[in-house]
């Protein structure tokens, strides 16, 4: 049996805060591997060093096998297993064959230098991602923490929270946490001061709202006028209601088919970080309305594919099995349910939301067949009728949702 990799987490400063454990593993290594920066923090040892190359990931397999036999030690920085190589190491070869020293994490040391408890302080990762995936977790005095993709993410981040009304929070950048060239600046987004600064850095942001800003929480059903487009909605109580039904959970993969303006796929994302998503759209206006509202409610990673069941075959394998299916639009074309429910996890979740006569009789045949739950909605808005104020109704919604219990149900 072939000695594990071993994975050391290292600070910014270098060899000096490193443990006892993590100095042996690296001076037993016959080979160590981390990005240029990383290998510099490192005293001369006859170990061969070999610098990530990039693309990173595809290039790993290969890296490993061509060094097949010899003991490997990989750097990584900070804590391993918090948005670091770790994480990919042991996805890729498995956890028995990966040994991880951990070193404090960015964000452990940035609650220590501002006297935030860590396990109240939630941590989004921009390294990877654009600067709107921050949108979800802003909120009005939430505290949070942003790994940077490097110098220019503070900058990015004060622009992005003045734009949606969070100008008066205050952010300080924590760079080069743990080194002898840790440094901190302050300021607020709205009159973001200073030039780009550390790469490595961290960014702590105190949430203020201005007033009157629209709030944006992660709870099913936000406002209407959060989405831009033709319209094409499921309107916010109707959404709250579908996607309560749809009961999303962490890492689970929701297929919405008739996207529309995207309002559906898109609360489904937003209610956990991991939580995935594919819609599927026809008109070429509206994919682009569900990519907009998609980036502007932070959300960018949301899956668009076209005409419905068609485009079924076109889901890459990792997004081809949902846990959870909303069918909002296109409920009466041929064979479109069948091929839903088909498709459908054991175990998974299948809500139809049906506005016409026609797809209303469809709903009802299929809860014939497969159980589940047949409801109807009907809201009144209150809207101004001269001086005074008189109900108007929405179209009502029939609704069917029903949990499929094994692959041997069938239609």
């Amino acid at each position: 049996m072939t000695d594990p990799i071993v994975v050391v987490g290292i600070g910014a400063d270098g060899w000096d805060g490193l443990s006892p454990s993590a100095r042996r593993a690296i001076e037993g290594a016959d080979v160590v591997m981390g990005s240029g920066r990383q290998l510099a923090l490192l005293p001369e040892s006859p170990a061969l060093r070999v610098a990530w190359p990039s693309p990173l990931v595809p290039a790993l397999p290969g890296l490993f096998e061509q060094h097949h036999g010899r003991r490997v030690c990989v750097l990584a920085s900070g804590d391993p297993m918090f948005h670091g190589i770790g994480v990919t190491l042991v996805d890729l070869l498995g956890a028995e064959r990966v040994r991880v020293i951990s070193h404090p994490s960015s964000a452990t040391l940035a609650c220590a230098r501002l006297g935030w408890a860590a396990h109240e302080t939630p941590v989004v990762s921009l390294v990877n991602r654009p600067v709107g995936a921050l949108l979800p977790a802003l909120g009005d005095h939430t505290r949070l923490l942003v790994l940077s993709r490097d110098e220019h993410t503070p900058a990015a981040v004060a622009e992005l929270l003045t734009k949606h009304g969070f100008g008066p929070s205050r952010l300080m950048v924590l760079g080069e946490l743990g080194g002898p060239d840790e440094s901190r600046l302050d300021g607020t987004a709205s009159a973001w001061p200073h030039e780009p600064g550390a790469r490595l850095n961290v960014i702590a942001i105190d949430c203020r709202a201005d007033s009157g800003t629209l709030r944006m929480t992660r709870m099913p059903g936000l406002p209407d006028v959060a989405f831009t487009g033709d319209g094409q909605m499921t309107k916010h109580e109707i959404r709250a209601l579908t996607l309560c039904a749809l009961a999303p959970a962490a890492g689970e993969l929701l297929w919405d088919v008739g996207g529309g303006s995207g309002t559906v796929a898109i609360e489904w994302m937003r209610t956990h970080p991991r939580c995935r998503a594919v819609t599927f759209e026809r008109s070429a206006a509206r994919v682009d309305q569900i990519e907009s509202n998609a980036a502007g409610l932070g959300v960018p990673s949301l899956a668009v594919f076209g005409d419905a069941p068609a485009a079924f075959e076109d889901v890459p394998p990792a997004l081809s099995t949902p846990d959870a299916i909303f069918v909002g639009g296109g409920v009466t074309q041929d064979g479109l349910l069948e091929e839903c429910w088909s498709r459908l996890r054991a175990g998974g979740r299948m809500v139809v939301n049906a506005v016409t006569a026609e797809s209303e009789a469809l709903l009802l045949q299929w809860f014939s067949k497969c159980g589940g739950q047949l409801r109807k909605f009907q809201v009144y808005r209150g809207e101004p009728l001269g001086g005074f104020t008189a109900w108007r109704p929405q179209l009502p919604v029939a609704q069917w949702s029903v949990t499929k219990q094994s692959k041997g149900d069938a239609a």
